[in-house]
């Protein structure tokens, strides 16, 4: 692994990203969109502030995935990994180069979702607001890590896409968003205590309702970056240089 490469890789995919406006607009703007809308669907006291930042976990996580792995398809398509992986190039390197770079998106993108929340939509919350901004960065990088390792199965961007609903859809109904996980059927809430995601709607509902970072917490934050970095171990190691 070199730092230098790590942060080259970073430095190439943000100048990447910053011509690319469509994607900006997908990964800052659509969030941004969906909580205002969803803030006016909430319309009764209190709603919004319950689900509201249960919300700011799940879409940061939905849209790494769907940008990330569509992205990194096209770089290996496009013969761009091919290219760099004849350099002294890991893909360890690769990897963090794209987590570094999609985490300090995330960080605009979670500061313009809660800016509005908090501002316009008028969203309360209990606990501090870094432990929310902490919870739904590794919320993303968790959908970035899983996008790298769902894209070395696919062999066209429409097939990259069709991976959502294996690796975001059971996560999204079985986390906790819906129907809280302890009012499931039994083998239901199993399965939901092995999904990362869970474990960051519980996360978020913990920071509406609670003033301090709890114990609860903690193991929250653990569980997530531990799944993130096993998933980025797991892309390493299925990382293609081309789709044949």
């Amino acid at each position: 692994m070199s730092i230098t490469i790590t942060l080259a890789t970073m430095r190439r995919i943000l100048g990447q990203l910053r011509h690319d406006h469509r994607t900006i607009g997908l990964m800052v703007g659509v969030p941004s969109l969906l909580m205002i809308l969803l803030r006016y669907v909430f319309d009764t006291p209190g709603a919004f502030d319950r689900i509201g930042p249960m919300l700011l976990g799940l879409f940061p996580f939905v849209v790494m995935f769907i940008v990330t792995s569509v992205g990194t398809l096209r770089e290996r398509t496009g013969g761009t990994l091919e290219r760099l992986m004849t350099m002294p190039t890991g893909r360890l390197d690769l990897l963090l180069g794209y987590a570094l770079a999609f985490g300090l998106i995330t960080l605009v993108q979670v500061g313009v979702v809660l800016g509005i929340s908090l501002t316009w939509l008028g969203l309360d919350l209990a606990g501090a607001v870094w432990s929310l901004v902490l919870v739904a960065v590794l919320s993303a990088l968790l959908g970035m890590a899983l996008g790298l390792f769902a894209s070395a199965f696919a062999r066209t961007e429409f097939q990259a896409v069709q991976f959502m609903p294996a690796f975001v859809l059971p996560q999204t109904l079985l986390c906790g968003l819906l129907v809280p996980r302890e009012r499931m059927a039994g083998w239901l809430e199993a399965i939901s205590n092995v999904l990362p995601l869970s474990y960051a709607v519980d996360a978020m509902q913990r920071v509406t309702r609670e003033p301090h970072f709890s114990s609860e917490l903690t193991r929250d934050v653990v569980v997530i970056t531990v799944c993130m970095l096993l998933a980025l171990l797991l892309g390493a190691a299925t990382l293609r240089r081309r789709t044949d």
